[in-house]
């Protein structure tokens, strides 16, 4: 009798430790089918449960991360603050990760929701490492789904983003942890003919895209995506400024609703953005990684910031005297020089060159593959500087520049963010100089916030063209765009006879 209840014990005593570690949204309104899914798809390893609650608390407060989760509210779900606490990091898929120390705060924040099968909403600085965040969970999702059935016959993930050279950015870098366990990672984006992308897609697993491509292979019947069961927006906030919302909810609209793990990554939160989350995810949870949710954009504060104001016509002669600084203190520091328009780039870049300097370009009138071929070159060193337009300002991963020169202020202040974010990236210091003129001053209230919240240098200069911002516009609509509440009713007017 006493051996039959101390075996009860045992099996009761095992089974609260399976459930202590298996991870999961264990709130009481998370309904039972979702609990059951969670618990499979993973279960949090030995060495992250041992690891006392006071060092969790101290972690997420140093990176400021915080969670808001509806379907967990006492955050059972611990970050995932080294590699060994992947619970199954010894399978072939994380062998890249061997070359880095250890996750950003992006990644263990968002990794043990997104691999229990959570809808995520990840806010976060640009080059805090958000790609790994949502592709390492990504690729473990297919991996999962190819266990059950030999072949895929239609893409199982899609990862939708703004411009080409990010889209190629994401494939690379995907394509390192897809290759080795053999999952097929192709992309898509315009500039290129149809009937290569048509050939991918007919063996396409994970499918990287910008939304207007992919809509147009899905017109004319390239791609089915009823079968996808992973959806990720990459800079969210930057595909609605340029228009794509329309397109963004014709292609989600092809996809399944029920089944479908949605992540939405985004650098800030803007009405727009919210309205678009709440449409296609359920039950989000939302990670913050940097400090309160804002729809202000906010610089990385590990860039230095430097604000010259000067004529426009001296402009040229203060480039480079700044580039020929920089080269005589480090020769091979990569160097990014952004312009306005694509002529002003095209100037800028024969000026340099004109005067020594081994410098290439990137902008909208070269052909994809001089697009490609500039910025290889950059990546690898053999060129020191690329000139640019906003091309490519948006989420690419350029290794090592060193400084930002913005030549020419962008149309808004979160392109100058995000131009400025190109440097600074993955824990690195990083520098940014601006060359802000009298025809920039409708943006200096929008900067000097900017620089304020960043800690940063505002010169008397600067403050003289006045603190106040101007109202942002829409991308696609201009002045007159207004955010509405699309829930209320019409009001009613009548006139009287």
């Amino acid at each position: 009798m006493s051996k039959r209840s101390g075996s009860g014990e045992n099996k009761h005593a095992r089974k609260r430790a399976r459930t202590e570690q298996a991870v999961s949204a264990e709130d009481s309104d998370t309904p039972k089918q979702d609990k059951k899914k969670s618990k499979k798809s993973y279960r949090q390893s030995a060495k992250l449960t041992a690891v006392a609650q006071a060092e969790i608390d101290a972690f997420q407060k140093t990176n400021m991360i915080e969670v808001s989760d509806p379907l967990d509210k006492e955050q059972t779900l611990r970050p995932i603050m080294t590699f060994e606490h992947i619970p199954d990091f010894d399978d072939a898929l994380y062998e890249p990760l061997r070359n880095f120390s250890a996750p950003t705060s992006v990644q263990a924040s968002t990794w043990p929701l997104l691999f229990s099968g959570r809808d995520v909403i990840g806010i976060a600085e640009t080059g805090s490492g958000k790609t790994l965040a949502f592709g390492l969970p990504c690729l473990r999702k297919v991996l999962a789904l190819k266990k059950k059935k030999t072949k895929p016959s239609h893409p199982t993930a899609v990862i939708l983003t703004p411009t080409r050279e990010l889209a190629m950015q994401i494939h690379d870098q995907l394509e390192k942890y897809a290759s080795p366990v053999d999952v097929k990672v192709t992309c898509i984006f315009g500039g290129v003919r149809k009937d290569e992308h048509r050939e991918a897609l007919k063996t396409a697993t994970v499918v990287v895209a910008t939304p207007g491509r992919l809509k147009d292979l899905i017109g004319e019947g390239s791609v089915d995506l009823g079968k996808v069961k992973y959806l990720v927006l990459d800079e969210a906030d930057r595909m609605l400024d340029k228009g794509f919302e329309q397109d963004i909810k014709e292609i989600i609209g092809t996809m399944p609703v029920s089944k479908r793990q949605t992540a939405m990554f985004t650098a800030t939160w803007p009405p727009s953005v919210r309205n678009l989350a709440e449409g296609f995810t359920r039950d989000p949870a939302m990670i913050t990684v940097g400090g309160k949710p804002s729809g202000d954009p906010r610089a990385n504060t590990r860039i230095k910031q430097e604000v010259e104001v000067l004529s426009p016509y001296d402009k040229e002669q203060r480039l480079l005297q700044i580039l020929g600084k920089l080269q005589r203190k480090a020769v091979a520091d990569r160097i990014l020089v952004f312009c306005l328009y694509k002529k002003e780039a095209t100037r800028i870049e024969r000026f340099i060159q004109s005067r020594g300097y081994k410098v290439a370009g990137i902008h909208g009138d070269l052909s994809q593959s001089d697009r490609f071929k500039s910025l290889e070159a950059f990546k690898s060193g053999a060129v020191p500087i690329l000139v640019a337009t906003d091309v490519a300002a948006r989420g690419l991963d350029i290794p090592e520049v060193k400084t930002v020169v913005n030549v020419t202020f962008p149309l808004t202040i979160e392109d100058y963010v995000h131009r400025i974010g190109r440097t600074g990236r993955a824990g690195a210091e990083g520098h940014a100089i601006t060359l802000f003129t009298e025809n920039d001053k409708t943006h200096s209230g929008a900067l000097i916030n900017v620089l304020k919240a960043a800690n940063q240098n505002v010169p008397d200069s600067l403050m003289k063209f006045g603190t106040t911002v101007k109202k942002k516009q829409h991308g696609a609509y201009g002045a007159f765009f207004k955010e509405v509440d699309s829930s209320k009713s019409a009001t009613k007017i009548t006139f009287d006879d």
